[in-house]
């Protein structure tokens, strides 16, 4: 395979860091990752620099008005407008990109103009791009040498310019425009110049999450000797000018030899004030030693992706390996400031105890499923902050349960309330925190019908009444009614440990409407309208049946993918669709149907294998679920197959959205051979392994070890497993045992073993029982 230079990383200061780290922190090597995975096709990752689920990203912008630049950047974009300082990985809405700086020459251009005419804004061609985890590196047509690197707060450039004048434009206005908005969503925003040179500013942004708040403080190494603001329409100001107020505002910072020598910008950022982004910006930015922080970020980024080694395999495999596990940990998002102040979504400043951090961007539609499971064994120090967080979240926010928060705003995306999975999975698995704390506003959440909606809890009180969302009332009914289900089994539990027995019981009881829009007679999930009635004629292929404007009657899917989506009464599933061999065979009947979809079928539905969609989340549990009905032999060949066409080492590298790192984290969890169907239940089903050895650090000093010796591409099946060097028949095995530490071994061979994990003593667990 051809590799060509974008994804060529340069190794020097990952590599001497990763080299230097006491061996029971990489008792492997450790392979670098490719930053560039993903931000081709729809991964919608960024290449910049960052630090493990820290508050700045700064990164290339290359557009900012297409659904391909959700994160700002889009590999094969021929020019870069700029570098900004935070950004989304892998979602399929696009904000932030918030305070874009622009090194260049020549006249002053306050426009980027558009991307197939570079030369008619300050948009630049560019070459030599480079990126590590930490650093990014790219020289832009003007002549200018960019260099980026961070802390957990501030964003850190080096420009070096060739000999003669060069400025620097700060672009305020700059931000995500999608086709159907029209004029500027900045509300309100402000620019100021001190007399020591430090220049700050402030912006409310009405994108996606509506009203949020940023602010920055910015401070550059040398003088310039001149300063021009720009107000709305472009309007230069007096000279002399300090602050400016409006909607479009931008400052250019001139040098007359700004080639003289390297020209550094570091910038700190808040959710709070100004004050806040002063703060965090003499905190962490003490002094002018732009290679001492990007050392630092270096071993960051090596203590957090020297939590897993792996030996065998390709090399690009290796390399996926490397890139999904740091795709996993770019979000949340810190969003706390060094004093502990958060702005919080009750629209207060709150203040996080000592030791403690609020985070944003929790994407957890997609992220409860794979990366916070992950998590609990990679990084289970960092899961707590989380958790606690969460918890205080829930307990602030006018809708309770987290659902998608972006900066202190829930933007109440997707459907269902999965805050409520990440704090039951965390107390199943023994991670201590107040959960009891959550318990009134998930309560509310649950119970009260009268509390705010936002579209991702629409029809609540019809499911309570009815057992289920009719498809006549509300969209997207067949979804909310199984994943409002889920969120009552995750509610269970915590309704438990709030010491609730009897909202606990009736949560539980509720968590079996899923069956009310499963027609059991056809074997699908199925719109049920308000009289009981199914709707007719059906088609399992199609999203929506009622005729428009209606929308569809599930969230990002169809009738096949819907079908699957129970996670956690699996048995009780079977069961409804007539047994083991009826469930078996609609499943291989997932993984064979034509893969054709409607002309109204959203992007997101992409990576078929049949009518299963990988590149989507609703069904990614869903090649394991051959685990419960006896037949395992059939997951290991699917998870095989998906981890080797659906992940690749290059910029396409990623089959849909990585959506906050869910996409790479189930490449991760899967590549190590085991996954969590239902992560309330603290258990995970077991698949094929691709590596022959890895070993994960799990906190505590403890390590896991997994084996597949001689494992090979054409060995994807489990002959037998020993946990601990005693024989382990289970086709599953439990968070607990893991988290120990210990000894995984797989053998693996080119021919199914249909025997193993086949008896009913040997299946997962679901619902909190064994199969019947």
């Amino acid at each position: 395979m051809t590799i060509d230079r974008r994804q060529l990383l340069a190794g020097s200061a990952l590599g001497a860091v990763v080299a230097a780290l006491p061996a029971i922190a990489a008792p492997l090597p450790v392979p670098k990752p490719n930053l560039f995975v993903g931000t081709g096709g729809d991964g919608h990752t960024y290449p910049g620099a960052t630090l493990p689920f820290g508050m700045v990203q700064l990164s290339p912008d290359t557009d900012i008005a297409r659904w391909d630049t959700c994160s700002g950047y889009h590999h094969g974009d021929a020019s870069i407008m700029g570098f900004s300082h935070t950004h989304l990985s892998g979602t399929g809405i696009g904000d932030m990109l918030d305070v874009l700086v622009v090194p260049t020459t020549g006249p002053v251009k306050l426009e980027p103009g558009p991307l197939d005419q570079p030369d008619a804004g300050y948009r630049q061609r560019y070459s030599d791009e480079l990126a590590e985890p930490g650093y990014y590196r790219v020289r832009l047509e003007s002549g200018v040498l960019a260099e980026l690197t961070a802390t957990e707060r501030t964003g850190w450039h080096r420009y070096t310019f060739l000999k003669g004048a060069g400025h620097v434009l700060v672009d305020l206005a700059h931000m995500v425009l999608d086709k159907w908005d029209s004029g500027t969503l900045v509300e309100g925003a402000s620019l100021a110049i001190d007399r020591d040179g430090t220049l700050t500013g402030s912006r409310t942004v009405n994108r996606w999450a509506k009203g949020r708040r940023i602010h920055f403080a910015m401070q550059l190494s040398r003088k310039p000797d001149r300063v021009t603001f720009y107000g709305d329409a472009d309007a230069e100001q007096p000279a002399g000018t300090t602050e400016v107020a409006g909607k479009r505002l931008k400052v250019v910072l001139h040098y007359d030899r700004a080639g003289d020598a390297p020209l550094l910008v570091r910038c700190g950022i808040s959710g709070v004030d100004v004050a806040g982004a002063r703060a965090n910006l003499a905190a962490e930015a003490k002094a002018w030693d732009f290679d001492g922080v990007r050392r630092r970020a270096a071993r960051a980024w090596a203590a957090s992706l020297g939590t897993i080694a792996v030996e065998g395999g390709t090399a690009d495999q290796r390399t996926i390996m490397a890139s999904a596990l740091y795709h996993a940990q770019l979000a949340p998002t810190l969003f706390s400031d060094v004093d502990g102040r958060y702005a919080g979504m009750d629209g207060q400043v709150h203040r996080v105890p000592a030791g403690g951090a609020a985070y944003s961007t929790y994407s957890l539609w997609d992220t409860y499923r794979a990366l916070h499971p992950l998590l609990t064994l990679v990084a289970p120090g960092r899961v707590k902050s989380l958790v606690d967080d969460i918890i205080r979240q829930t307990t602030q926010s006018p809708y309770g349960p987290l659902v998608w928060p972006l900066q202190a705003k829930e933007t109440g995306t997707m459907i269902g309330w999965h805050g409520v999975s990440v704090l039951a999975e965390a107390q199943a698995k023994g991670i201590a925190a107040d959960y009891a704390a959550a318990w009134p506003a998930i309560a509310k959440r649950s119970f009260d019908f009268s509390a705010p909606d936002k579209d991702n809890s629409l029809g609540r009180d019809l499911y309570d009444r009815m057992g289920y969302v009719p498809a006549d009332k509300v969209f997207e009914s067949v979804s909310r009614t199984q994943e409002y289900a889920y969120d009552d089994w995750a509610s269970s539990h915590l309704a438990r440990a709030a010491g609730k027995a009897d909202d606990a019981a009736r949560l539980l009881k509720r968590s079996g409407n899923w069956r009310n829009v499963i027609d059991a007679s056809i074997g699908f999930a199925r719109p049920r309208l308000a009289d009981g009635s199914w709707w007719t004629p059906y088609d399992p292929i199609q999203l929506g049946h009622m005729p428009k404007p209606w929308w569809r009657d599930y969230t990002e899917a169809n009738g096949w993918q819907a079908t699957f989506l129970n996670q956690h009464d699996v048995y009780g599933l079977i069961a409804h669709m007539g047994g083991d061999q009826a469930f078996e065979a609609r499943l291989d009947a997932l993984f064979t149907a034509p893969s054709t979809l409607p002309k109204n079928a959203p992007p997101d539905i992409a990576g078929l294998v049949g009518q299963y969609a990988h590149g989507n989340e609703p069904d990614q549990h869903a090649p394991y679920l051959y685990a419960y009905v006896g037949a395992p032999w059939k997951t290991q060949a699917m998870v095989r197959r998906l981890c080797t066409e659906m992940y690749q080492n290059t910029p396409k590298g990623i089959i849909g959205n990585d959506d906050c790192g869910q996409m790479s984290a189930w490449f991760v969890l899967s590549a190590l051979g085991f996954y969590p169907v239902d992560p309330v239940e603290a258990a995970y089903v077991l698949g094929s392994p691709l590596f022959e050895r890895a070993v994960i650090q799990v906190g505590g000093g403890r390590s896991l070890t997994i084996e597949a010796p001689g494992n090979r591409a054409d060995t994807p099946y489990v002959q037998s497993v020993t946990w601990n060097g005693r024989p382990w028949t289970k086709s599953w095995i439990a968070h607990a045992e893991l988290a120990k530490g210990g000894t995984l071994r797989f053998a693996m061979g080119a021919e199914p073993n249909k025997a193993f994990g086949s008896d009913k003593a040997d299946r997962p667990p679901s619902f909190g029982r064994a199969p019947a």
